[in-house]
């Protein structure tokens, strides 16, 4: 009998242009080698950061037909993975595939893409973040940043100064939400350099991975990390190994962009995917 290959559900918007969302999650995935479905919850010409005009449709009314016609052909996947949503009504459709859709070992990862450098995304309020922790609350595994974590949780955001006791409380906080394990992105104790953190329940200590801190930052980045985070959990890695493998590939897809003033609203992933094929398969 064949081996049973695994195949991925990934809920988030289509922005056409910018590098990011489902435009990052499908290449990265099934560069890993693995079944990727998609679910669009919106469609945008590009994304919003730095583009002005730019075109969005709601599809949240598309989603209970898609997912009812799917549930009746008996489809299910092994690893459901969430960005963006764009309303609370988006987040209750979410834990309704979670029940639906999920096979029986299905891992259910949320990466709660709303917030960063203490600021929400436009469109969105203390109330979204509220519900996104719910969310959280039923995934396997939450992928926040560090404004994330504490919008989600009522603490303070800290963007620099901040210490281990500080990452810890957040991270076991976030787990309180009734998450089985939290990874941390955008830790940082020095200059120089930035790392990621991981906590499952019952770990007595963060495991964490730092690697260089460039100098720019692109957008895009949060998507590509945690695309490359499912790719590397789902073929098989521990999280830590799935951080690991996720941080340098988003790094390299940095440095790639770096000298490319042109390239502004986005990160050239696709020219560190060999990179991404070769690490996994070592």
């Amino acid at each position: 009998m064949a081996e049973h290959e695994k195949k991925v559900l990934t809920v988030q918007d289509i922005s056409c242009v910018g590098q990011c969302s489902l435009t990052v999650a499908l290449p990265i995935i099934s560069a890993c080698g693995i079944e990727t479905a998609i679910l669009p919850s919106a469609v945008l010409s590009t994304h919003t950061g730095g583009f002005s005009g730019w075109t969005f449709r709601d599809l949240t009314d598309d989603i209970p037909g898609i997912v009812d016609h799917w549930e009746k052909e008996k489809i299910s996947f092994d690893a459901i993975y969430t960005g963006y949503l764009g309303s609370k009504r988006q987040i209750a459709l979410v834990k309704d595939i979670f029940e639906r859709l999920a096979a029986p070992s299905c891992v259910r990862v949320v990466d709660p893409a709303m917030a960063d450098n203490g600021q929400l995304y436009y469109g969105f309020d203390e109330a979204f973040a509220h519900e996104m922790a719910t969310l959280c609350g039923v995934a396997d595994i939450a992928l926040p940043n560090i404004t994330e974590a504490a919008m989600m949780t009522d603490m303070p955001f800290l963007a620099e100064g901040y210490d281990e006791s500080y990452i810890k409380e957040l991270m076991t906080r976030v787990l309180a939400l009734g998450a089985k394990t939290v990874v941390l992105t955008g830790v940082s104790y020095k200059e120089g350099e930035l790392g990621v953190a991981v906590l499952s329940r019952g770990d007595s200590a963060i495991s964490y991975y730092f690697h260089e801190r460039l100098p720019k930052s692109c957008h895009g980045t949060g998507d590509i990390f945690a695309s490359a985070f499912v790719g590397g959990l789902v073929s098989g890695k521990t999280p830590l190994e799935a951080a690991t493998l996720a941080a340098d590939f988003t790094l390299c897809g940095i440095r790639l962009t770096q000298q490319d003033e042109t390239h502004w609203y986005g990160t050239k992933f696709e020219r560190a995917l060999p990179m991404l094929v070769r690490e996994l398969n070592k």
